[in-house]
């Protein structure tokens, strides 16, 4: 492993930093409820319109990326965060509620670019046994930026638990962000990135873009997309129930960083463990697949009907928030509860990606896939905060969350059951020992 900064692991580490102080930071803010806001309902019509753009911009993105490069696109996309977090900082003292909805569609675009750039990077730059591992660093470093916001938070806001984030948190918050944006000015291009051996990842020569945003739209017919779609869907879709009916409508705003801190604090555990399962070599990758597959199934089911039970104590946000120092021992059901979420969650994605990085090692196809991932993941968020703006009843919130995961799985095991040992880009080569056997062995699943 290379400490070059051409390295591929070096690029990954460093992506992994700009969305610490960008998109980490953001969701420090999210998953308080409300942005930080005692009045949610704005924030919730932002994450309405960021993820109605992100759905639009996910998938456009990757012909956007193939053309910029990862510098320019993931620079471009950054900027967004800063704007966004500044229109909250403006809605304590002005109260412009429009301004913070535009922030909100406008870093809806740039998350787009981001997470595209992002996502091709992470899949394509790893070798094909570290794949997992890479997702693994990549989420490990992004989500401690969620830890490191939600610790100020908590600290900056500890003596007045009812009201709104203090404006200090905000304009430490805004800084964080623009350190991201300034870390994109150091990525190299991906013809510049090599592995120890000397051996450059792969990339197409850039074709029109009339034959860049056909074979975006192409995606939408690749059975490979389609049966994937369900997961996609709701990989995010449970956000606006976890960090605002749960989080922001039970919890007060110092207890809501604490727990923000800790859910994300089990992102990494999350994440990390489950990606190094699905990097295991003792077994081949169609295996590994299935296994995974049925760790996330069985976790998060027992998650979800663990949320049926503490959904049943109440049925509309709080009047009264509660504080962990007055819940005492009764505290810890419900902060394990949302620690178990932000896990699964993180095996989840992780998932999603890994499955997508077996089927390519070409950073151009990547950035379609991570396209098409993020604008269906977006469009599910916008349509899950939408209905969480109009008042949709918690427990109704919560099934929907589940259902959506549950109706996941046959197009889940459909790919899993087909995943190969080598990628598609790979399959003119001819096989080595190794692969026809792993290829015969998978075949006997």
């Amino acid at each position: 492993m290379g400490l070059r900064w051409n390295s591929p692991i070096a690029q990954v580490v460093a992506v992994g930093f700009i969305c610490f102080c960008t998109s980490g930071i953001f969701n420090a803010l999210s998953s308080m409820g409300g942005g930080g806001q005692i009045d949610s309902k704005v924030d919730e019509n932002a994450n309405s319109a960021l993820y109605a753009c992100f759905s639009v911009f996910g998938v456009l993105a990757g012909a956007i990326h193939n053309k910029l490069g990862p510098k320019w696109t993931i620079l471009i996309g950054s900027l967004a965060y800063p704007l966004y977090a500044g229109s909250l900082l403006t809605y304590n003292h002005k109260k412009i509620a429009p301004f913070t909805i535009a922030a909100g569609g406008i870093l809806g675009v740039g998350a787009g670019l981001l997470w595209t750039a992002q996502g091709a990077m992470m899949m394509a730059y790893p070798r094909e046994e570290d794949k997992g591992k890479y997702i693994g660093y990549f989420w490990a470093i992004f989500n401690m930026g969620a830890v490191l916001g939600s610790f100020i938070a908590f600290g900056l806001n500890y003596s007045a638990p009812q009201g709104n984030l203090g404006d200090p948190t905000y304009i430490v918050f805004i800084s964080i962000m623009m350190c991201g944006s300034l870390i994109a000015l150091s990525l190299v291009s991906p013809h510049n990135v090599t592995h120890d051996d000397g051996e450059h990842i792969k990339i197409q020569p850039y074709p029109s873009w009339k034959t860049e945003l056909t074979s975006v739209l192409k995606l939408f017919l690749d059975w490979r997309m389609l049966v994937l779609t369900p997961m996609f869907l709701s990989s995010n879709w449970f956000y606006s129930y976890q960090h605002s009916t749960v989080n922001g409508g039970y919890f007060n705003k110092r207890t809501a960083a604490l727990n923000g801190a800790l859910y994300w604090g089990s992102q990494i555990v999350g994440s990390w463990s489950f990606a190094h399962i699905l990097d295991l070599q003792d077994f081949n990758r169609r295996k590994r697949a299935l296994l995974g597959l049925a760790i996330i199934s069985v976790a998060f089911s027992a998650t979800w009907v663990g949320g049926i039970f503490f959904q049943k104590q109440f049925t509309e946000p709080l009047a009264e928030k509660k504080d962990f120092q007055k819940m005492g021992a009764s505290y810890i059901g419900p902060l394990i509860l949302y620690m178990l979420y932000g896990a699964n969650d993180a095996a989840w994605q992780t998932y999603c990606y890994w499955l997508m990085g077996s089927l390519s090692n070409d950073a151009t196809v990547l950035s379609r896939y991570a396209g098409y991932y993020k604008g269906i993941q977006s469009a599910g968020a916008a349509i899950a905060w939408r209905l969480n703006a109009i008042k949709t009843p918690l427990m109704t919130e919560l099934i929907i969350c589940f259902a959506l995961l549950v109706a996941s799985l046959p197009g889940a095991l459909f790919f899993a059951l087909r995943v190969k040992d080598y990628s598609d880009d790979d399959a003119e080569k001819t096989p080595t020992t190794e692969d026809v056997k792993a290829d015969v062995e998978s075949k006997e699943v």
